[in-house]
């Protein structure tokens, strides 16, 4: 009998030569979400005409239909919209909101024949790195369920990681794609910003967010990223076509002319604060890659070691505008009080679970009189510093630079939760490549063992803005698919 796919690759594959149906794919990502997600977590929603989507796919594969991601069921973050389908963000604020219209991305995955199996569970308008800020449970790693599967996308990476799907969509504002897959053992791409339309995604932070996709392989990510990438004139942030064609020409032609690429490693910026087993899987990695002919660099990046508190000035900044939204007088949830007031004041504070509440003080009251030019304006400068601190690299050159993707394997569940500024700084190594608007892909690069269990552990590749191409070589090639 045809193993079961793994990827998509592997799947598209067995469709073609008739091994294997969309029906068939979707009952075994049913008889996984019953057997496993009772005890995961991972789903908020099994959309109830799956198997509808599944035989019409089949269907459109027998009269000679040719999508590239015909009859493939994929699991989307239940803050990308999907017209007709229910999006909450994981908030009880938009409890019963459905979706009027598409995001981008998911039509663009719908030309292509892709099936919706379900939304997934996630930190609260993707604030955290655990998923234990859902208003509607923590997410388990399927690796070992005593410990987060990261966030604020972890119902889309354990959706994958436990066998349901072979891909998901998440959203990465500070490594919100990139830290779950490494908790989870997968492969997780944050494109350049602009690269991939934001329309339909719920806002957080506007100027870091970005749609991307979780996988077993690079192919995989690599095929996703190219349906998924593109103008959108929806969107004032995404980059123009021509734009994109040049930044992608110029990788392309580095990939075919380098005889040996090089990877530059700041080691000043990881001296600090690394697991005693991430440190020693990295510089493994490190070895292999050496291996592969890649020529290591020591590089520094003078300014990046303020980009977690950067980070945590501008998102909050941007979130406390997005969220400003959710009133309770146009979407979802709300309160009667004895004032127009009142009704803002008791649905908003019943809607917004507790971080989501601090993210918007905090982002507040760094725009405030008195505070902006303190705060806000200062990290805008020392973003632009980070910035040019990565471009000098890259033009010196330097194709990709390494790093950890996370400072340690995946933490038990509660374990950080009562300590904010702990939690944070899991995102340490990930914050960078949303501050700077450059690609970033993170890629499995072994196991750890601990408490009588493999954890997953992950390394992080961050390149020049749209040298996605440049990425995904060096990541099949270090994992053995190129």
């Amino acid at each position: 009998m045809t193993p079961f796919p793994k990827t998509i690759t592997e799947a598209l594959l067995q469709l073609e030569k008739g091994e294997i149906t969309s029906v068939a794919l979707v009952e075994h990502a049913l008889a996984v979400i019953k057997e496993k997600d009772g005890e995961i977590n991972a789903f908020r929603e099994v959309f109830e005409d799956v198997l509808l989507q599944a035989k019409e796919a089949d269907q459109l594969r027998e009269k000679g239909g040719k999508g590239k991601l015909l009859g493939i069921p994929l699991a989307v973050k239940d803050n990308i919209l999907i017209k007709g389908k229910k999006a909450g963000a994981s908030s009880k604020i938009l409890e019963g909101y459905t979706a009027t219209y598409d995001a981008t991305a998911i039509v663009k995955l719908k030309k292509e024949g892709a099936i919706f199996l379900g939304r997934t569970n996630m930190d609260e308008f993707a604030m955290g790195g655990s998923t234990e800020n859902s208003a509607y449970g923590v997410t388990k790693n399927p690796h070992d369920s005593a410990r987060v599967a990261g966030g604020s996308s972890g119902g889309s990476a354990a959706a994958v990681a436990m066998g349901a799907v072979v891909a998901s969509l998440g959203s990465d504002t500070g490594g919100s794609v990139r830290q779950p897959s490494s908790y989870c053992g997968l492969v997780g791409l944050k494109p350049t910003y602009g690269a991939i339309s934001r329309v339909g995604l719920m806002a957080m932070g506007s100027s870091l967010d970005q749609i991307g996709p979780m996988t077993h392989s690079v192919t995989d990510t690599e095929l996703l990223y190219s349906l998924l990438a593109g103008e959108d004139p929806l969107d004032s942030t995404s980059l123009s076509s021509a734009a994109r064609k040049e930044g992608e020409e110029k990788a392309q032609t580095a990939i075919k002319e380098k005889k040996n690429m090089t990877i530059g490693v700041p080691w000043g910026f990881l001296e600090k604060g690394l697991d005693e087993s991430v440190l020693l899987n990295f510089k493994e990695s490190i070895n292999r890659l050496k291996a592969l002919g890649y020529e290591i660099k020591d590089v520094e990046l003078p300014n990046v070691k303020y980009s977690l508190p950067v980070y945590y000035i501008i998102m909050p900044a941007e979130a406390s505008t997005n969220l400003s939204r959710f009133d309770g007088v146009r979407f979802g949830l709300h309160k009667d009080g004895d004032t127009l007031l009142e009704d803002y004041k008791l649905s908003r504070g019943e809607g917004f679970g507790k971080e989501v509440r601090r993210r918007i003080l905090l982002g507040t009251y760094v725009l405030s009189a008195g505070y902006y030019d303190a705060y806000y304006r200062r990290a805008t400068a020392v973003r632009e510093l980070i910035r040019k601190d990565f471009n000098k690299v890259f033009e010196s050159g330097v194709d990709a630079i390494l790093t950890p993707t996370t400072p340690s394997p995946a933490f038990e569940i509660g374990e950080k939760v009562n300590d904010p500024v702990t939690m944070y700084l899991a995102d340490i190594f990930t914050t960078p490549a949303n501050i700077a608007g450059i690609p970033a892909l993170s890629i499995p690069s072994g196991f750890t063992p601990l408490g009588g269990v493999q954890l997953p552990l992950g390394i992080q590749l961050m390149g020049a803005p749209l040298s996605e191409s440049t990425l995904f070589a060096i990541g099949k090639k270090f994992l053995g698919e190129a």
